[in-house]
Formats: C-alpha cells, sequence, structure tokens
C-alpha cells in the first residue's frame, strides 16, 4: 500500500492505499512539555458520557501491535527493545508486510529486497521474548510453498519451543495483480481468489500437521477499501465473497488492513468513525460465508496523512480502541522504522517526514533531516497512551460525546479503576469537557490524568480532585483515571460469555453462565442503544426469552447481574442477535449487491407477490442501516426515491402488476454511494407488509 524507506535499502515498493482533562486539571499538566495553544474555550462544555453497563469485552494481550521487518537494521538493537517494552506491545508481526511473500525464513533472503543483518527469525524472537511479546507471522505464500511453511512451524515450534500461535498466510494477495494493480509478490499462475483459498487450505493442512495448535490467517479486505466489490473479467463475485465460504473450514482468523488516508488532516480524524461500520459489514460477510466464528486480525494500521505528527497519533489512538470495541483481536501499527519521503508541514506546523514508523531512521531528505535516531514519533506516545487507559483483562465500555471534535473511549479496570481517554482533534481550540457517568460512582477523591500533548516529548502524569469538568488541550491525548466509590461496587462477577440459543423474526432465547462472588437476585438483558443500555428482559434463572423484536435487525446485547442491594455487576461480553424476518408472508424480496469500487456500488431488487391476491400499483419502502452514509445516486426499472435513510421505490409503467402467488416478479436496480460501509438494508415492506427477505 505505502512506500517503505529505509536508510540502507533505498526507496522500497510502492502499494496501493487500500481505498480512497487537562488544562482545568491544574497548571503542572500544562507545564508537564508539549505546546498547548491559548484560545477561548466553547461556549458551552462538551459533554462526555462514560456508560459502564456498556461492554465491549475484554482487552486481549495481543490487543496492541507493531509491525517489523527484515529490512530495519535497528529492528532488534537494544535501545528498540527497550521503547517497545515502554509503550507495552503484546504483538510483533513479521517479516513485514509486502516482504511476506518474497521472504524465505531459513536462509533470511528476500530476492529482489534488501534485509538487513541481524533481523533473522531468532534475532527478531529474542526480541520478542525480550519485550514479553507474542509473534505473528507471514508465511510466504506468494514465492514459498506449504513446506516451506510447514518447516518454519517445525523450527518455531518444535525445534525452538518458540510456541508461535499466530499465522498468516500472505500478504495483502489481493495486490497481485489479478484486478490490475500489482504490488505483492505471486508466483502462483493462477492468482485468483479462488486459486488463494485454494491453496490456503494446503497451506492450512501442512502447518497443522506439525503443530496442530496454530492459527492460521486468510487475507481479506475491509467493506469500502479496494478491492472491495472489485470482479475479474468472468468472476461472479469479489475477493472476500469468493474466499470466505472456501476458507471458512480452514481458516482460524482473517486479516485485513486500514490505510483510510483522507484530503487532509481533519477529514483523515473523522475516518475512525467509519471503522465500526466497515467492521460490522465484514462481520455479516463473515457469517454470509458460513465463517461467523473467525475473529479479526488488523494487521497493519496507519492513516497515510501526516504519518509522524501529532493528527496520526490521535488517529491512532482513536482508531485502534475503536477496532478493539468491534472485536478485533490485535491491531498491528504500521511499523517500527520506515524512513522520510517527502517533507511537508501538519497543520501544528509540525514538520511531517512522511515516515509511517513509530521511531525515527535518522535520516535526511535534502537538506532536511529527521530527529536523531530512534527518535520516538508522536504514534508511538500515541501506543504507550492506550496502555495509560487499560491493559489485557481491563473490559472495554461504553463512552461518547456530542462533539465531532471529541471522540471518548473508557475501560473499566481489573482493579475496579473507571478510564476514560479523550482525543481533542481541534489543532488550535482547547476544549471544555463535562464528564457523565451511567453504571459507575466515582470516588471525590484524586484522580489519575496522564496526557500527551501537540509536540510533547513525553506523556505527562498528574492529580486532580476534579472527577465532572476538564479542559483539554488543542490536539492532545488526555487519560482520567477514577477510583470507584467505597461501597458502590457489586462483588458480584460478570455473567459468562451469553449466547443465542434460538430466535425468529420477533423474539430471541439467550442463556450464560451464572455470576460467581455471591448470590445474584436477578439477572437484566439490556441493549446497546448508543451510550444507553435498554432494558429488555430479566429473570432470576441463567437464561430468558426477550419478545417484541423488531423483524430483520441485528442487536448487541450485555447481560449485567443485580446484587441483594440493587447493585449490578460488570457487563457480559457482548453478544450479537439478529432476527429475521416472516418466513410466512405476502410478499418476497431479493437483495443482491451486484458491484462496488470502493466509494460506490450497485444493487440488484426482486420484489415477489406470494399473497393470493393480485398487486397493482405497489411502493417497495427499506432504510438503509443506522449510521451508514448510503445514498441512491441512480436507478433503472423502478422510480427511486430517498429521504434520510429511508428509500422509496414505485413501479413502472410495465411492471406495475404482481401476480398472486409467485406468478411473477418485478426486477429492478440502483446505483449507490458509499462513504465507509455499505450494509445492505434489512426489512423491506411491500404496501406495508414485511416481506420475508432473502
Amino acid at each position: 500500500m505505502f512506500v517503505h524507506r529505509h536508510p540502507a535499502a533505498g526507496r522500497l515498493r510502492r502499494r496501493l492505499a487500500a481505498g480512497t482533562a487537562a488544562a482545568a486539571l491544574g497548571a503542572a499538566l500544562l507545564a508537564g512539555g508539549g505546546r498547548a495553544a491559548a484560545a477561548d474555550p466553547a461556549p458551552a462544555p462538551v459533554d462526555v458520557t462514560v456508560n459502564a453497563n456498556e461492554g465491549f469485552g475484554t482487552i486481549p494481550s495481543t490487543a496492541y501491535g507493531l509491525n517489523s521487518a527484515v529490512w530495519d537494521s535497528q529492528m532488534n538493537v537494544p535501545q528498540v527493545q527497550d521503547l517497545i517494552t515502554s509503550a507495552d506491545v503484546g504483538m510483533l508481526r513479521y517479516p513485514g508486510g509486502s516482504y511476506g511473500d518474497s521472504y524465505h525464513w531459513e536462509d533470511n533472503t528476500a530476492p529482489g529486497g534488501y534485509v538487513a543483518p541481524g533481523t533473522d527469525f531468532d534475532s527478531f524472537m529474542g526480541t520478542v521474548q525480550k519485550v514479553g511479546a507474542q509473534p505473528i507471522l507471514i508465511a510466504n505464500y506468494g514465492s514459498g510453498t506449504p513446506q516451506e511453511a510447514a518447516d518454519w512451524v517445525r523450527y518455531a515450534n518444535v525445534t525452538k519451543g518458540y510456541g508461535a500461535k499466530y499465522w498468516e498466510i500472505g500478504n495483502e494477495l489481493y495486490g497481485n495483480g489479478h484486478y490490475g494493480s500489482g504490488w505483492e509478490t505471486d508466483d502462483h499462475a493462477d492468482t485468483s481468489p479462488t486459486a488463494y483459498a485454494t491453496n490456503l487450505a494446503d497451506y492450512a493442512t501442512a502447518m497443522k500437521a506439525v503443530d496442530p495448535s496454530i492459527k492460521i490467517g486468510a487475507v481479506l479486505t475491509l467493506p469500502g477499501n479496494w478491492p472491495d466489490g472489485a470482479m475479474a473479467s468472468g468472476e461472479s463475485a469479489d475477493w472476500n465473497h469468493t474466499v470466505i465460504p472456501l476458507v471458512a473450514k480452514h481458516a482460524d482468523f482473517v486479516i485485513v488492513h486500514w490505510y483510510p488516508g483522507g484530503s487532509d488532516a481533519a477529514g483523515m480524524l473523522t475516518t475512525p468513525t467509519q471503522l465500526a461500520g466497515e467492521l460490522a459489514q465484514l462481520k455479516d460477510q463473515l457469517v454470509q460465508g458460513g465463517a461467523g466464528n473467525l475473529p479479526v486480525a488488523m494487521t497493519e494500521l496507519n492513516s497515510n496523512v501526516d504519518e509522524d505528527t501529532q493528527p496520526d497519533a490521535l488517529f491512532g489512538a482513536d482508531a485502534t480502541l475503536t477496532a478493539l470495541q468491534s472485536g478485533v483481536f490485535t491491531v498491528d501499527w504500521w511499523d517500527t522504522h520506515n524512513g522520510p519521503t517527502t517533507i511537508s508541514t501538519a497543520p501544528d506546523g509540525a514538520t511531517d517526514y512522511q515516515d509511517y514508523g513509530i521511531l525515527s531512521s535518522g535520516t535526511c531528505v535534502g537538506s532536511v533531516c529527521e530527529p536523531a535516531l530512534n527518535t520516538p514519533f508522536p504514534t508511538y506516545y500515541a501506543i504507550q497512551m492506550l496502555s495509560r487507559l487499560g491493559r489485557p483483562g481491563d473490559q472495554l465500555v461504553g463512552a461518547a460525546t456530542d462533539n465531532a471534535l471529541v471522540a471518548a473511549h473508557a475501560v473499566r479496570r481489573a482493579d475496579g479503576d473507571l478510564s476514560v481517554l479523550l482525543i481533542n482533534k481541534d489543532p488550535k481550540n482547547a476544549q471544555q469537557v463535562a464528564f457523565h457517568y451511567n453504571g459507575y460512582t466515582p470516588a471525590t477523591t484524586s484522580a489519575q490524568v496522564d496526557s500527551y500533548l501537540d509536540q510533547a516529548s513525553s506523556i505527562t502524569t498528574t492529580t486532580t480532585a476534579d472527577t465532572t469538568s476538564a479542559t483539554l488541550p488543542p490536539y492532545s491525548l488526555t487519560t482520567l483515571t477514577l477510583h470507584p466509590a467505597t461501597g458502590s461496587q457489586s462483588a458480584l462477577s460478570a455473567p459468562g460469555t451469553p449466547t443465542v440459543t434460538a430466535s425468529d423474526d420477533t423474539s430471541a432465547t439467550v442463556s450464560w453462565t451464572p455470576s460467581s462472588g455471591g448470590t445474584a437476585d436477578r439477572y437484566e438483558v439490556y441493549r446497546q442503544n448508543g451510550i444507553t443500555s435498554e432494558l429488555l428482559a430479566g429473570t432470576t434463572g441463567s437464561s430468558v426469552t426477550v419478545h417484541n423484536l423488531t423483524p430483520g435487525t441485528t442487536y448487541t446485547w450485555n447481560v449485567l447481574a443485580r446484587d441483594s442491594a440493587g447493585r449490578l455487576s460488570r457487563p457480559s461480553a457482548p453478544v450479537t442477535v439478529r432476527t429475521s424476518t416472516p418466513q410466512q408472508s405476502g410478499c418476497r424480496v431479493s437483495y443482491k449487491l451486484t458491484g462496488g469500487w470502493g466509494n460506490g456500488f450497485n444493487a440488484d431488487v426482486n420484489v415477489t407477490d406470494t399473497g393470493p391476491n393480485p398487486i397493482t400499483g405497489w411502493t417497495l419502502a427499506f432504510s438503509f442501516p443506522a449510521g451508514a452514509d448510503e445514498k441512491v445516486t441512480g436507478f433503472w426499472n423502478a422510480n427511486v426515491t430517498q429521504s434520510g435513510q429511508t428509500v422509496v421505490a414505485t413501479p413502472v409503467d410495465w411492471n406495475g402488476t404482481l401476480a398472486a402467488n409467485g406468478g411473477n416478479s418485478a426486477d429492478f436496480g440502483f446505483t449507490g454511494s458509499n462513504n465507509g460501509a455499505y450494509p445492505s438494508p434489512t426489512v423491506f415492506t411491500l404496501n406495508g407488509t414485511v416481506c420475508t427477505t432473502t
């Protein structure tokens, strides 16, 4: 996707882009380093709401990751190891992006590319072990073989006992030229997605024959990012829709990369709001392809804009936590070192070297030189700030603001504390914020404040007694960690992860393992509804059926236990509940995506009257899912209008009559634009009747 540069390697392969609390907390915070611009506060404070009753699951040990590359001669030096340790990185990826498809582990070579001394596999694993991380390794699909990959597993886990668990089969293989753009090595005669999925099965078989405990990862792409929707001549499905069904029984996780870009820093900083939708659509694709149980790894992430300045740091923290809240088990930043390319100036006046690394390579472009070798860039401190918010085993909980310039993420720590990360995306103005807490009562004593300010060279830590308001300096990352009020927390543990045991179009039964730590008076099922939690059902048992649900709708639920004092436990891990459309209805609708190009798509709709009476003059209505930015831009064989998320289609002259009992159908289509995800509508009504949807 990008230019990788290393001082000893020169310019490396260019890869295509994937698509198109604290100043008021005391003067000590502002004095902690960095540049906080003086500015008038906003006329009204930004409301920050934290809902500790809304859970997104716990932070895994692999959550905070980083890419390491064999062309990086500094990859394993003690100074870098110490910096990685200080950032609490839990996953290291090797041997580095597109090099994964040309790298031969046994002799530490990548024909056609540069491999730096001291970057061999054993040296890399020395760093992994020293920093206390886990490796995620790219098996060479492009120029390697299943046998070569199996030999690597044997050496790593049998001979050396490294216990390397996660293995990707190739890197960005959709960039092998099959869709016209090629940056990825792929020496197979057949470069189609079908061939990749078929060959992945051979890799999985050979590698698991050596160590059945390893996990195999398959390459996918995020909806709304190239080549999503693209098809080569003669194909009827794009990369994801081809690969997913074929790897469902062979892969253990799937891999996506995300470089959203943007025309400028302000545009780039809005993109994390799209990510949850794109990941939700990916999960829908996995479910539809019979692979709904496969977890997702984001093994490359960077913004593509102002890479080594504060905007990219703000983006990195926001995007990483958004991905983790969506269930991604690792987010691996691209990368440790990369090298400068084009010099520009960020909105805060800082020099951007267009260097994707978190540490300086210490080299120059013309007369403009980076800081000294291994000097941390702001993106390094963004990763470091993540562990100031939460560590593995802590629980991600709901947080939101009413201002697009301030993002919020929250974690309920294992020790009972609550941490809130606030991101001020305004380069010039401080933001006043007011805190509101649901499901958590903070102590009125001191709280800890960690902050990384614009152009600072370290993270500062101070304390405050104010847990209700704060001032966020411009372009800042601020974490407020609060202690619970005495007696405010229940001794009950969170109920076990819920499972859906039965569902239809209007009801679903959910079950869970009871809480420990005492006797629960009652269990309650809550729907995640923005930043609020909506009580749906309660029971004294460990299973309940929730009624009066909307057909064709996806819900996210948490289960909480209530103790005899009326206090709620922590929320369970979330469960996704999908209701069907009516099995018996007077109409049937088929909706099919027929193509896409990142920011647009085509869809075909088929409407059938399955009732006993014919229909003359029909009106079909549906809504694009909430949060998705989808708009109808063209249509055929129907008249189509849109108001907000709601779309209405009426017939043209020749398809206005629908025969009874499925005697005929009306077919029409439309072109849509999308910004990010473009999930399919799930509920269609024909003249007011909810139809069966396929």
